[in-house]
């Protein structure tokens, strides 16, 4: 028996999504949705409850913090082959990325793996508001990615559930 086998939460995946499959009944949708989001990847989350959507509705990038130095990429495909229209930029209250240094992240994960990826940045960030002014910044130098759509960035309140919109 090798050792995946014995991790009950991958083993507990796998079973709700035969459950899923069992069940499923396929919606009708296009499959290049109009709408892109970059989101925090924190568990507590669910953009498809707190923002209504229907399956198949936008592409969902997520990473530590919500950061677009990370999902240009994506957002460059999503926009170029897929036709992506607008993007929400969401970053979040509580979140493990605010307050932190690179040098702190990269220490913790020295101590715990007695090693650490030296050069490379974590992204993280002191003021909630200026990170996703910061990122919106970002996405607009940033020539490759689509300038004629709407873009915005909210925060969403983890306590209240509310997003509320960063200018």
């Amino acid at each position: 028996m090798n050792r995946d086998s014995l991790n009950p939460s991958i083993n507990r995946l796998v079973e709700a999504n035969r459950r899923y499959a069992d069940g499923l009944r396929r919606v009708e949708t296009t499959w290049a949705p109009g709408l892109a989001l970059v989101l925090c990847m924190d568990a507590r989350l669910d953009p498809v409850q707190f923002l209504g959507l229907r399956y198949g509705e936008a592409h969902i990038i997520r990473n530590a913090g919500g950061r677009m130095a990370e999902a240009i990429r994506s957002l460059a495909v999503s926009q170029s082959l897929l036709g992506t229209a607008a993007v929400a930029v969401i970053h979040h209250t509580e979140c493990g990325m605010l307050g932190r240094s690179d040098n702190e992240i990269r220490d913790e994960i020295r101590r715990q793996r007695g090693a650490a990826p030296e050069g490379l940045t974590f992204l993280p960030f002191g003021d909630l508001e200026q990170s996703v002014r910061d990122d919106l910044a970002l996405y607009r130098g940033t020539p490759f990615l689509r300038q004629d759509i709407p873009v915005r960035g909210f925060i969403m309140d983890i306590a209240t559930g509310l997003l509320r919109e960063v200018h």
